[in-house]
């Protein structure tokens, strides 16, 4: 097994399409002069504590068998913060350091091969250059994000953490330690009061697409929890599994080419696309985002000529009429939320609720008449406001 062959291919098309734009490049550049300036093991020195071999020898030998088992060569640091939430984090890598981080929860909290999933799951995003892409500067930062760009990114990330589960999964030694793994990231549970059934955790994949399914028939709201960074716990684990009897690590198991597009069905589950259908649907979709990306474009007064074509760059070229009129949108508006509530499921709606507020926050921040627009249409077609106010903020990968 190569260790590239673990790189799920979502993350791979999309991380090479995304350092191909001229945006993430001058990202990158910038972001390579911070960390420079900045230090980030000068910030890990003074902040935790870095565990030593005499330390805490269990704990390196333990990170050994991950290097081996990955083939990495590169110095390792590892460094402890006092929390009882369970998180780890790889810390962009500085001068050939690798380092990671663990809460003081994590490391009491799990057995040795459930740490060698974390472990093996924070190296992947070095052996994998994931650091690479500074995702919080090109979400968060002051120069403006295309709403194109933002959702490649987002997606990109929920298929960064696809990868990073796989170089988890063969650094733990099998799936059962992986699951457990994700169980008690997913719980917080750490003790054994519950016991673990990974049969029943990885059925809840299932019991989600049936929740999918229901929710694009009910008229309910939708929680903002639908468009996280990070794939739901229970998919994590179905990819993890599918990845388990496949051909990457069971000779003669599923072929990769299947594997792949059984990922990429799991990954849909979190984020139906309408931007290009050719269905009245997707029509009505796109009339509503079309007459809410002008309304909070003009929000403020003139319309933003760059809204506008980050507008365009989301829909495709030549999908904005050449004259706009907003007071004419305005007054269609009723009409184009009518149209919505009558023919488009709740799920569906909230992913317009979501473009929006990709929209909003393009030139790096939604001031309080844009934030009035975003909540006036998300009331009106029945998508909860924490939906806005989560997607309309900064979204940071754990």
């Amino acid at each position: 097994m190569k260790r590239d062959d673990l790189r799920a291919q979502g993350d791979k098309d999309l991380f090479d399409r995304l350092l191909a734009d001229r945006d993430v490049a001058h990202a990158i550049e910038r972001a390579e002069r911070e960390v420079e300036e900045i230090g980030a093991r000068r910030q890990l020195l003074g902040t935790a504590l870095r565990l030593s071999r005499e330390m805490a020898p269990d704990i390196h030998t333990l990170l050994d068998s991950c290097r081996a088992t990955l083939g990495l060569e590169a110095p390792l640091e590892t460094y402890v913060f006092p929390s009882p939430v369970f998180n780890a984090a790889a810390v962009r890598p500085e001068r050939g350091r690798v380092f990671i981080l663990l809460s003081s929860g994590l490391l009491e909290a799990f057995e040795p091969d459930e740490l060698r999933f974390v472990v093996g799951h924070e190296l992947g995003h070095h052996l994998f250059d994931h650091h690479r892409l500074p995702v919080a500067a090109l979400l968060g930062g002051r120069a403006p994000t295309g709403p194109g760009l933002a959702l490649r990114l987002f997606a990109w990330q929920r298929y960064a953490e696809i990868s990073c589960d796989r170089t988890g999964l063969v650094c733990a030694g099998g799936l059962e330690s992986a699951a457990r793994g994700l169980f008690k990231l997913a719980s917080g549970l750490r003790g054994g009061r519950v016991r673990i059934v990974i049969e029943q955790f990885v059925a809840q994949a299932g019991e989600l697409r049936d929740e999918v399914d229901r929710m694009a028939r009910a008229e309910e709201p939708v929680r903002s929890d639908w468009f996280a960074t990070h794939p739901f716990s229970p998919l994590r684990l179905r990819a993890a599994e599918l990845c388990a009897r496949s051909e990457i690590v069971t000779p003669g198991g599923l072929a990769r080419a299947d594997l792949e597009a059984q990922v990429q069905d799991l990954m849909v589950l979190m984020e139906p696309s309408y931007l290009h259908e050719k269905t009245d649907v997707a029509e009505t979709m796109r009339r509503l985002l079309l007459a809410g990306a002008v309304l909070i474009a003009s929000a403020s007064g003139s319309i933003d000529a760059q809204a506008i074509r980050t507008l365009e760059e989301l829909l495709g070229p030549g999908s904005i009429p050449p004259v706009l009129k907003p007071e004419t949108l305005r007054a269609d508006l009723p009409d184009r939320i009518a149209a919505m509530n009558r023919t488009v499921p709740p799920l569906r709606r909230a992913q317009v609720i979501r473009d929006l507020c990709v929209i909003a926050r393009a030139d790096g921040r939604v001031d309080e008449k844009e934030m009035a627009v975003l909540f006036e249409i998300a009331a009106a077609v029945g998508v909860d406001r924490d939906l806005v106010a989560c997607t309309a903020g900064i979204q940071r990968p754990r």
